[in-house]
């Protein structure tokens, strides 16, 4: 694919050509979605349950083409002038997040496989996947154009996977809080882009550093109100208090698998936008988004840890609540080693990255194990846990597993490991208060992780709360959410004894 070439003598060539492997992997989750949505026209209702399948195929071919890719070493959509500035570059980060999205929707799509029965299944997977592309193609952005329509291709399918359970007005009542606040938040976020092109006359980020370098004096202010207007908008997407009153109720009124995935890829992608833009984009304003980023990250880590902490057992959809607000602590948390990199060197963003991972294998955990206490108890309370342990072991492990993991309890060694490694990068930045802030705010998530866990292996009380009933035996499962349970059961067992496997990610600078 080519674009026509200037003739003119001595004018640079305007010919591209496009590394088709490059972008393998956003380009077959967009070209697996328009196909499921097609193919929805000509499939019955008794075969629906095929474009899950379909779906699910899609994202495993999607994550197949990163092997190849492992190099590192791949940029297309380069500019021919000589600066060698790219709008596509499949280096090190780019892969780990894109492995990290889209990993994170395949077992998104495993827990809604055989559960779409309500939903529209074309609409369905059509977003997911969609959502699922953009989310893949935002970490490789090189330049601010490609950076906003990502997140925008990411973000608009998942307003409505929100509110796409017909007639349940919570479910509709979250899609437009999540919509009208997200809207706000990227209008915001053009306006600082808007401001940083003007100030640069260019949208390649690593130009865009080398001009920042040196701007004229009368446009400085102009150009850092772009650079902190540019963060609000990315702030919103991770959650970042206070930019994370959307939360809570989007994850109660979302389908489960929904949630699950608004918690970790969502999550990701405003965390590689963020580290994307502060790092290659304005790393000669780092005393601005440093102590900016450094604030938010206590700030955020408090709220969520503090919020979850007066969840009411009782309360319907109490566990989902919970998880909620925990990934509003655990937002803190990634936000530590990006305001430290303003501090020391890039290097620490390894450390967010490392902890991306930890999070996302445990928390989809969570999630699928709430899907399927979801299906015997609709309330979903943190009550109905009570006494997993005695009709459910096997999940009943794997749940307290998961909730140690993201305390930093053994023998969730990887959650701890990951807890260390950010904290480190806090110390390492001479950032000793917000070390001080974090290992508070640990303590404080140990106590709900830990009544939680406790709960699974406690016997019901007699006779009576509502909705914690035994569950009916002998009822069936649905196997893919077997499987999804299984694979990141075996996921966080293997970093557990493999640390390096991911920690090795905190040592090295990857880009």
């Amino acid at each position: 694919m080519t674009v026509a070439a200037d003739s003119a003598p001595g004018a640079a060539s305007l010919v591209q050509s496009v590394d088709w492997l490059a972008i393998a992997p956003p380009v077959i989750a967009a070209s697996v979605a328009l196909i499921v949505l097609v193919a929805d026209l000509f499939v019955g209702e008794r075969h629906k349950p095929l474009l899950g399948y379909g779906a699910v195929a899609g994202l495993v071919a999607a994550l197949a083409t990163l092997v190849p890719l492992r190099a590192g070493d791949r940029s297309t959509f380069c500019l021919t002038d000589g600066s060698q500035a790219c709008s596509y570059t499949a280096d090190h980060f780019a892969l780990v997040i894109q492995a990290l999205v889209l990993g994170g929707a395949l077992l998104t799509a495993l827990l809604s496989v055989g559960d779409t029965r309500k939903l529209p299944a074309g609409e369905f997977w059509f977003l997911l996947l969609a959502s699922a592309a953009g989310a893949a193609l935002l970490p490789a952005a090189r330049d601010l154009a490609t950076l906003v329509v990502a997140l925008e291709v990411a973000s608009l399918p998942a307003f409505a996977l929100v509110g796409i359970k017909r007639g349940d007005r919570r479910s509709s009542e979250a899609a437009l809080k999540f919509f009208l606040s997200s809207v706000v938040a990227t209008a915001v976020m053009l306006l600082g882009v808007s401001f940083v092109y003007a100030t640069t006359g260019t949208m390649h980020l690593t130009e865009i550093a080398a001009r920042l370098d040196d701007v004229p004096g009368r446009f400085s202010t102009l150009a850092e109100a772009g650079v902190v207007l540019t963060l609000v908008g990315f702030a919103f997407k991770t959650a970042a208090a206070p930019f994370h009153f959307w939360v809570p109720d989007t994850y109660v009124g979302a389908p489960l698998p929904i949630a699950a995935y608004l918690s970790v890829v969502g999550k990701a992608v405003g965390f590689s936008g963020l580290v994307l833009v502060t790092v290659i984009g304005f790393p000669s304003y780092a005393d601005v988004w440093g102590p900016a980023l450094a604030v938010l990250a206590a700030l955020t880590m408090t709220v969520g840890n503090v919020a979850a902490l007066r969840q009411t057992a009782t309360r319907a959809r109490s566990a989902v609540r919970l998880l909620a607000w925990s990934s509003v602590g655990q937002a803190g948390y990634l936000l530590v080693p990006i305001a430290a990199a303003a501090y020391s060197s890039d290097e620490q963003i390894g450390s967010t990255v490392a902890y991306a991972l930890m999070y996302a294998v445990v928390n989809l955990g969570a999630f699928a194990v709430a899907a399927l206490v979801a299906r015997t108890h609709p309330g979903n309370r943190l009550s109905d846990y009570r006494g997993l342990y005695a009709t459910r072991p096997l999940a009943a492990l794997a749940m307290g597993f998961f909730l140690l993991c993201l305390a930093g309890l053994p023998p969730g060694v990887i959650g701890l490991f990951a807890k260390v490694t950010v904290f480190s990068a806090a110390v390492d930045a001479d950032l000793g208060w917000l070390a001080v802030v974090m290992a508070v705010n640990v303590v404080i998530a140990l106590y709900y992780y830990l009544r939680w866990t406790a709960a699974l292996f406690t016997a019901p009380e007699a006779g009576t709360q509502p909705g914690t009933a035994p569950q009916a035996p002998g009822h069936r499962v649905p196997a893919p959410l077997t499987l999804a349970i299984v694979l990141t059961a075996v996921a966080g067992i293997t970093l557990s004894g493999a640390p390096q496997l991911i920690l090795r990610f905190a040592a090295v600078s990857l880009f």
